[in-house]
């Protein structure tokens, strides 16, 4: 089993609000959790830059022109600082960091491909599937994992693909790219009501392929596996996937500030490997993962280092 690890120090060094709960901390605890011994079987890249046309898969021109208009806007703020929403700002490293977050998911669909890799893990920051085509929101600039998915499409012949989220916020952005594109599968988990308020289960898209299970809070690992395996994973297993991308967010984790899901790091490992089960049957394995979100720092290492244990198919500790 070959799992491929892309990450970049830029993603670090988003940081362009003191105190704001999605910090560099994030980055670097997982880094940290992902460096010991036991994780030496990882093929380690580096983000390459994503392009502006790659963007483009899912962010029409006038989208892109407008976060260029406030990156350079940002330039002659005394803080170097911009908000693009009230909860979603940028500062001197974070428009590159967004796109090295996009760039890494091409370099992960194309390693894939190519068969250099059997799964791959993008460890990135900001997150991405808060944004949708003509918005940024909730911490997101871009919608890496929908750009992803776009690119398998696109330059690979990936006629069927699936994003799956189990972030314990729904992922609005993606299931909005995909609302109107049959081929385009989307299934989330997600606490509710909870920001930012979408994911019923009456959105199921235009072609029934969005599948949305909301989940009380308090609900705990019985409840989340039983949304994914009575509802969620036959839905993906049905819809037969040709490459399946994982928005893997770990707030729903029981120490999380911003969730009440109460999932612990197994129930991570868990749905991972229901979901390599599924990918392995329908689409061999292909599988790529997206850090989503995570706030807890202690958590979110152990969390991170539990889904990427289970990619690779290393022994969990506990």
């Amino acid at each position: 089993m070959v799992t491929l690890l892309f990450s970049h120090d830029t993603c670090f060094q988003h940081n362009p609000v003191p105190g704001h709960v999605e910090k560099p901390g994030r980055y670097d605890v997982i880094e940290k959790a992902l460096a010991g011994p036991e994780f030496d079987c990882l093929d380690r890249r580096s983000a390459p830059l994503g392009t502006w046309e790659q963007v483009g898969l899912v962010h029409p021109a006038e989208q892109r022109a407008w976060v260029a208009a406030q990156e350079k806007a940002r330039l002659q703020e005394p803080e170097g600082v911009i908000a693009l929403d009230p909860d979603t700002f940028i500062g001197p490293s974070s428009l590159e960091a967004a796109l090295r977050g996009v760039g890494a998911g091409i370099g992960a669909v194309d390693a894939m491909m190519a068969g250099e890799a059997d799964n791959v893990f993008c460890l990135v920051r900001p997150p991405g599937h808060h944004a949708e085509a003509a918005r940024a929101m909730g911490f997101c600039v871009f919608n890496s994992a929908a750009i992803a998915a776009y690119h398998a499409r696109q330059a690979h012949g990936a006629a069927r693909v699936a994003v799956v989220d189990f972030d314990v916020h729904h992922g609005n952005g993606t299931q909005a790219i995909f609302w109107d594109d049959e081929n385009m599968f989307f299934a989330s988990s997600h606490e509710f009501p909870q920001y930012p308020g979408t994911g019923s289960r009456a959105d199921q898209g235009a072609f029934q392929q969005i599948h949305n299970q909301p989940l009380a809070t308090g609900i705990g690992s019985h409840g989340f596996q039983r949304a994914w395996g009575d509802h969620l994973l036959p839905a993906l297993q049905d819809f037969a996937p040709d490459f399946i991308i994982i928005s893997a967010g770990f707030d729903a984790h029981i120490a999380d500030p911003l969730g009440g899901l109460e999932l612990k790091e197994a129930d991570f490992a868990w749905i991972t490997e229901q979901i390599g089960q599924v990918a392995a049957a329908a689409c061999q394995g292909r599988m790529v993962s997206f850090l989503e979100g995570g706030y807890d720092l202690d958590a979110l290492g152990k969390s991170a280092a539990a889904h990427v244990k289970a990619l690779a198919s290393l022994p969990q500790i506990g």
